[in-house]
């Protein structure tokens, strides 16, 4: 078939590589001028690395892989331990911190010449039992068989194709960067719990470190003008290596993104159109499981493509075979560690508590379950 596919960020772009190695003919609209290579580093957990390998994507090189994850108290006592090289083991990919600008330059290399068509904003999208057509603001026109939106969180395919719906604020933000490492965090990612907010750092490889702090958010205020002043009032007091990093930091290494979150829905489009990634079911960044339910999505949309015989059948298929684990993943990015009121601060120290008393190897079968749970690749 020949598919149109919006978005090229790294849902977009893994889907073109999958559909091109199955035989389709794509081509990817993209609003901006250029890629977008910004925004910080993405954590793959052992499922989106196994579908990058599925997809002809080598790692090896690039960022830094995992093998521990830390869970520490706002003082830094550590509580939970997961080993993520056992993991690597048993699931045979591992789980890997990568640059977001270096994981878009390698999917996008591994595409025909001229297949991401710039500064193309989807403007009028028309589907029908023959196939779609989609006309973008600056009058250009493209048609398919088959349309894939995977952009992004404000999606204008959902809006066109689902009508409304936009994400809601979840009453937190993280402010993240991706800077020259500090000191050296090692193949270890951490994750700092307290009444103020949250902190996790880790290395991306190449002498740069990826850390966020998540704090409560309201978009009432006026926006923040003094991001690292705020940060180095609300998380003094707080245990290594947290006043080290903040000294390190200058004005704009800090960026704000606003936790947002779908409710998802049970069909992922309509007819010969279906959604993908955020576009389907954005989610807060907590637990990192964002990308990885995107590169879920996409290796299943290939298969169901290649499977189901009537295209219009797919968002079906597909749909069903997805929304239930994506729906699970943005439950428990939403709820596992929020900082969105007192009593989700309360949560997340009954669960400090709690886990305290968990052997290492227990807690690393249970977030292997749970990233079985969440997947339909491993």
């Amino acid at each position: 078939m020949r598919v149109l596919v919006v978005g090229a960020g790294i849902s977009g772009l893994a889907a073109a590589r999958g559909l091109i190695a199955a035989g389709h003919e794509v081509v990817v609209l993209e609003q901006a001028q250029e890629l977008r290579l910004g925004g910080g580093a993405i954590t793959l957990w052992c499922n989106g690395t196994a579908i990058l390998a599925d997809l002809g994507v080598g790692l090896d090189g690039v960022g830094q892989r995992l093998t521990t994850l830390c869970l520490r108290t706002a003082r830094g006592r550590r509580v939970l331990e997961f080993d993520l090289e056992a993991l690597a083991q048993r699931f045979g990919s591992a789980a890997r911190v990568i640059p977001r600008g270096s994981l878009i330059t390698l999917l996008e290399s591994g595409l025909p010449e001229g297949t991401v068509r710039f500064g193309a904003r989807v403007g009028e999208l028309h589907a029908d039992g023959d196939g779609v057509r989609v006309r973008t603001e600056t009058g250009q026109e493209f048609s398919g068989d088959f349309l894939v939106g995977a952009d992004g969180v404000h999606s204008r395919v959902r809006a066109l194709v689902l009508g409304g719906g936009q994400a809601a604020l979840t009453g937190a933000a993280v402010w993240q960067g991706l800077t020259p490492a500090p000191f050296d965090p090692g193949s270890t990612t951490t994750l700092m719990v307290g009444r103020q907010g949250d902190f996790g750092y880790m290395g991306a490889g190449d002498g740069l470190m990826q850390w966020f702090f998540d704090v409560p958010w309201s978009p009432g205020p006026p926006p923040e003008d003094k991001p690292l002043e705020m940060l180095r009032r609300r998380f003094a007091g707080w245990g290594a290596p947290v006043e080290q990093m903040l000294a390190s930091l200058g004005d704009g290494d800090a960026e704000v993104f606003p936790h947002t979150r779908h409710q998802v829905p049970r069909r992922w489009g309509d007819g010969r159109c279906v959604l993908l990634g955020d576009a389907a079911h954005g989610m807060p960044p907590v637990m990192a499981h964002g990308t990885n339910q995107a590169l879920e999505d996409v290796a299943t949309l290939v298969e169901c493509l290649g499977a189901v015989p009537d295209p219009r059948a797919v968002v079906g298929v597909y749909s069903s075979r997805r929304r239930r684990r994506a729906a699970l993943a943005s439950t428990v990015a939403s709820h596992a560690l929020a900082v969105s009121g007192p009593r989700t601060v309360m949560q997340s120290e009954h669960l400090i508590r709690l886990n305290g008393a968990t052997p290492p190897r227990l807690a690393t079968r249970g977030f292997g379950l749970l990233l079985r749970a969440l997947s339909n690749r491993i």
